[in-house]
């Protein structure tokens, strides 16, 4: 008994020590990272539940999964997230960068939020950008056909970081819901 003990103690230190923590999809099993900022707790790692419909995986090779997460439109993002996690809204998004200032951090740094260079596919179908960009969805909605993402790009090797913003650029109509992008859960 005192060596289950010791063993359990000894986990629940180095968890700790970790600065991350984790989260388990009771969906599908699948295990994802944490970061907590500003009082916030967010997945630091792109969702990879294979819904019934809506969900896409880059190049349509199940081997991207792992390490890219999966590629959802728009009303599936909505409601991909497991329960008691939705999808941030922009604002959500905006707070997070101010917080966290740099970025592209490693994702094993626990004050990280671990970017995942997912690419992603437009509404004709065609996969783009794998480890050049990430687009992640908001849950802000612009009209019945476009909707807010945030976006992580790598230009000559420097992050490029942008939320299609229509506070920030009055014509501005986000993109189309039938792209495909990453989703990041948030904790209710």
């Amino acid at each position: 008994m005192k060596k289950i003990l010791s063993v359990f103690l000894m986990l629940m230190i180095i968890e700790s020590l970790s600065g991350q923590a984790k989260f388990s999809d009771k969906r599908d099993g699948n295990v994802y990272k944490t970061i907590t900022v500003a009082g916030v707790t967010w997945m630091a790692e792109n969702l990879r539940y294979i819904s019934k419909s809506g969900a896409y995986y880059f190049d349509n090779d199940k081997n991207n999964i792992p390490a890219y997460g999966v590629l959802y439109d728009w009303k599936t993002a909505v409601t991909a997230c497991p329960t008691g996690w939705r999808l941030p809204s922009g604002n959500e998004f905006q707070v997070l960068m101010n917080y966290l200032g740099t970025w592209g951090k490693k994702a094993s740094d626990p004050s990280s939020f671990g970017i995942q260079l997912g690419g992603m596919q437009d509404y004709e179908g065609t996969f783009s950008e794998m480890d050049e960009s990430g687009y992640y969805w908001t849950s802000t909605e612009y009209d019945k056909n476009n909707a807010e993402y945030f976006s992580y790009l790598l230009i000559d090797d420097k992050p490029i970081i942008d939320i299609s913003r229509k506070e920030d650029i009055s014509d501005i109509q986000g993109t189309e819901k039938s792209n495909k992008y990453s989703v990041r859960c948030l904790k209710n």
